[in-house]
């Protein structure tokens, strides 16, 4: 029998050509992905562990801590004294001090050069010898005094800057000017991440990112002899309770740590999209298998006459799968460690930079790709491979296609609903409870879908039947011959259908609530934001130096400035803070667009505290309400509401206050943004008059209105293509369900089609038919997609519009008609070459097949 099974697959190597196919994607899909993050992986693993070559011990600060009393205890950093006692001790062989935090590099036009949240700055540290082991110089010499830096090769090259020129460098605050001294090469993964890296001499960095004779952290290496827990067990006494000591290789060890568990993130999202390219890839697969055992029917009741056993039928059918699977996944693994190398590269074409290492290949992932093609290859063979071998050899014999059984296509069509309903009830349960239904809703999605599938034949029947009049109007004969087929056989046409729909129904839910959270953040700005620039840090997320408010406030032209500063406090006795903006009252009416429910926004000018409407009913707050506070430091205060506005979620806290009560309690106000307003609103002319006040700091930003949107639907259009990208994969192996289909049907109506021939139907209203059957199954398979992708997005929407301000279910039937006519232009291509082999059949030929 096994040797019947082998003789099988030899014999039809063109009909299990899409099977092999669809199965060789999946597992592609998900051996490339393991490949892809376990060589990324191991590269930064490696370069993070290369870091700290020669470091037995590091000292890391956390700052200073608050007492009970809310008061600062302890010291900004680790002190110079900390150091020289550190180098004093005897297994010491040398000590260095490390102080770092953000500075963007202007090029030669002031533009940013690098990503904004890798663009750091660090001190230049020589030891006995002058040179820094952190860095080796291609040019010139690390930075002496201040004034002095050096920049890494690549921000440079990029500059186009050399030795002894000057360049524009800045933190959060206005840039200033220094002379280059020289060029290096770093492993720093700052750099490798597509940012840029300024060393400077240890006072200017210590006096930017700290305080003068302080440092964020040591490296301190061993003598001969001396182990590196030795040295850390002497070092542990001196640093104190606000550092943390360890020695390198835990250092390592955590940081190694991190980036698989940041990797983890990236692992788990591109799995999802190959197991989903795989669950589409089980109904190709499975109306494969049924249609080649519907063809070899007669075959394999001879093999029941002449003595196999139900078993050892069905074993034999399974052994097909088993050859197929197995094919299927040593292909898939080899196209999956291309696809990881082609990924990589990708990345370097984005300007991401990944550290140099050699590819990984583990031995999880050759055993996942083998283990997951052959399961999903036999699990969807073994009903087909049931349902044979409990055909009566004498049945067999006599029909070559018997139908389904009343009883079983009511067993099938009473579960699919029952499943069908406990799905739609849950989403309807999830999108009733809130933003705590979401588990529900994804559940419920699963049931639904599922069941839609085993309810899809008796789904067919009325759907195709509505168009054919529609049909046969257009396209004659050959409309109404393309509808009948497609209904001809239920099951065939559901199974194909199913998997466009699966795809569909992921594209449709993704693109409604993209665009509906575009269009929310669309209106909130539209509606709430009155100020013609929003200045910020940009791509660093940083907090702006306090200056920049009075240098804005000079600039030409500008009407009104309000910083939108992050603070925080508790309210009463609870023990979580809430978030609280810092704003200018004189001047944030004209700059939001508050609507005010109660009260007067000018309370804020009097101490006075404006509360948003929802915070101000879950509290139980009014105006002229008393609100007892708890500041970071652990300073109380009574605050009275001063207004209740409605909610500006997205552009200001629940609470807001004046700024300058949340400078009394911060020694260093976290400045989010600035809003401006200028006379005769935004203009290039007073665009550049407020970078000229900010010293052209390259890293901060100036966005207007419209900015803000493209800014964010360019985020929003980026996601949801990454999206389709992944589910493309899904989608191709639904076009090839389409041509398996096809091909199939055209194999089994040969004799037909030659009978049509010999009546009339010319070769053009063959391929005609069975390109209007394909288009027909497919839009078929769309519309369910896209009927339930729009109810799971309206369902995700309930859940998620309580914390989008203006959310409104928009419905994108630009994008929904373009996904409707690609379906109908799948199954055009599909059927090229079906309706080709349909059309030049021989119709004498095709006629005397049996």
């Amino acid at each position: 029998m096994f040797r019947t099974a082998l003789r099988n697959v030899l014999a039809h190597k063109a009909r299990l050509l899409m099977t092999v196919l669809a199965v060789v994607l999946g597992v592609a899909f998900v051996s490339g992905t393991l490949v892809f993050t376990d060589t990324v992986g191991k590269a930064m693993s490696n370069q993070s562990a290369k870091s700290f070559d020669g470091v037995a011990v590091s000292v890391t600060s956390y700052g200073p801590s608050r007492n009970d009393e809310g008061v600062k205890e302890g010291e900004p950093g680790i002190s110079q004294q900390t150091l020289d006692k550190i180098k004093a001790l005897g297994g010491v062989d040398s000590a260095s001090g490390r102080v770092s935090g953000f500075a963007a590099v202007g090029d030669q036009d002031g533009k940013l050069i690098g990503t904004g949240w890798a663009n750091t700055g660090a001190n230049f540290v020589p030891l006995k010898d002058g040179k820094d082991p952190r860095y080796a110089f291609t040019t010139g010499n690390g930075p002496a005094r201040a004034g002095e830096i050096a920049l890494d090769q690549e921000t440079a090259k990029r500059g186009k800057y050399a030795v002894g020129d000057k360049v524009r460098v800045a933190d959060n605050g206005p840039a200033k000017e220094y002379t280059l001294t020289g060029v290096f090469t770093t492993e720093d993964g700052a750099v490798n991440a597509g940012g840029s890296l300024v060393l400077f001499d240890t006072p200017t960095a210590q006096q930017l990112y700290l305080e003068p004779g302080y440092y964020g952290e040591l490296s301190v290496s061993a003598k001969a002899g001396t182990t590196a827990d030795q040295l850390l067990t002497e070092i542990k006494p001196l640093v104190g309770k606000d550092a943390k000591a360890q020695t390198g290789a835990q250092l390592a060890a955590e940081q190694a740590k991190d980036i698989e568990q940041g990797m983890g993130s990236m692992n788990q999202m591109l799995l999802t999209f190959a197991l989903i390219s795989l669950f589409v890839g089980i109904f190709l697969i499975y109306n494969t298998f049924t249609m080649l055992v519907a063809q070899r029917t007669k075959e394999l009741a001879l093999l029941r006459a002449v003595g196999a056993n139900r078993g050892q039928v069905k074993r034999s059918v399974l052994a097909e799968a088993l050859v197929v699977g197995v094919i299927s996944s040593a292909i898939g693994l080899i196209a999956g460690v291309g696809l990881a190398v082609g990924m990589r590269a990708a990345m370097g074409a984005f300007d991401v930079k990944i550290p140099a290492g050699p590819l990984v290949v583990a031995p999880v992932t050759v055993i996942a790709a083998i283990v997951i093609g052959v399961v999903v290859t036999m699990l969807a063979a073994w009903l087909p491979a049931r349902r044979t071998a409990k055909i009566s050899p004498v049945a067999a014999m006599g029909s070559a296609h018997l139908p389904a059984s009343s009883k079983s296509l009511v067993l099938r069509n009473s579960i699919g609903g029952a499943v069908t309903l406990l799905g739609l009830l849950a989403i309807l349960g999830g999108a009733i409870a809130g933003k705590d239904g979401r588990m529900l809703i994804g559940a419920g999605a699963f049931f639904t879908m599922i069941g839609i599938i085993v309810l899809l034949p008796a789904l067919s029947r009325p759907v195709i039947a509505a168009v054919r009049p529609l049909l046969e109007k257009a396209f004659g004969v050959a409309g109404k011959l393309a509808a009948q087929n497609a209904v001809r056989n239920p099951r065939r046409t559901a199974v194909t259908a199913a998997s466009l729909a699966i795809g569909l129904t992921l594209v449709t839910a993704l693109s409604v609530l993209g665009i509906t959270m575009g269009k929310a953040i669309d209106r909130m700005t539209t509606d709430n934001l009155r100020a013609d620039y929003k200045v910020s840090m940009g791509q660093s997320f940083g907090s702006l130096d306090p200056s920049v408010i009075p240098a804005l406030e000079k600039a030409p032209g500008v009407k009104a400035v309000s910083p939108q500063q992050a603070g925080d406090f508790k309210v009463g006795d609870g023990d979580s803070y809430r978030s609280v903006s810092g704003v200018n009252p004189a001047t944030i009416g004209q700059l939001l667009n508050f609507d005010v429910i109660s009260g007067q926004l000018t309370n804020l000018a009097k101490g006075e505290v404006v509360v948003a409407e929802k915070t101000a009913k879950t509290d139980g707050l009014s105006v002229g309400s008393p609100l007892k506070v708890t500041f970071p430091d652990k300073k109380t205060a009574t605050l009275k509401v001063g207004a209740v506005y409605k909610d500006m979620e997205g552009m200001l806290s629940p609470y807001v206050v004046d700024s300058r009560i949340l400078d009394q309690h911060d020694e260093k106000p976290y400045l989010r943004e600035v809003l401006v307003k200028m006379d005769g609103g935004p203009s290039a002319k007073g665009e550049q008059a407020l970078v000229d006040a900010l010293g052209k700091n390259p890293a901060i930003t100036f966005a207007t209105q419209q900015d803000i949107r493209n800014e964010m639907g360019g985020m929003i259009n980026t996601a949801l293509n990454i999206m389709y990208g992944l589910l493309a994969m899904a989608l191709i192996i639904s076009v090839l369900g389409v041509v398996n289909t096809l091909a199939m049907s055209v194999y089994e109506r040969t004799q037909e089609i030659g009978m049509l021939r010999a009546i009339g139907l010319d070769r053009g209203r063959v391929k005609n038919m069975i390109r209007l059957e394909a288009i027909v199954i497919s839009l078929f398979g769309a519309v369910i997609g896209v009927v339930l992708g729009t109810f799971i997005a309206w369902a995700v929407g309930e859940t998620i519009k309580g914390s989008i301000p203006n959310y409104a279910l928009e419905i994108p039937f630009d994008r929904i008609a373009i996904f409707m006519l690609l379906a109908g232009i799948v199954g055009a291509l599909a059927a090229m070459w079906p309706a080709r082999s349909a059309a030049r059949l021989n119709m004498l030929t095709a006629i005397k097949t049996e």
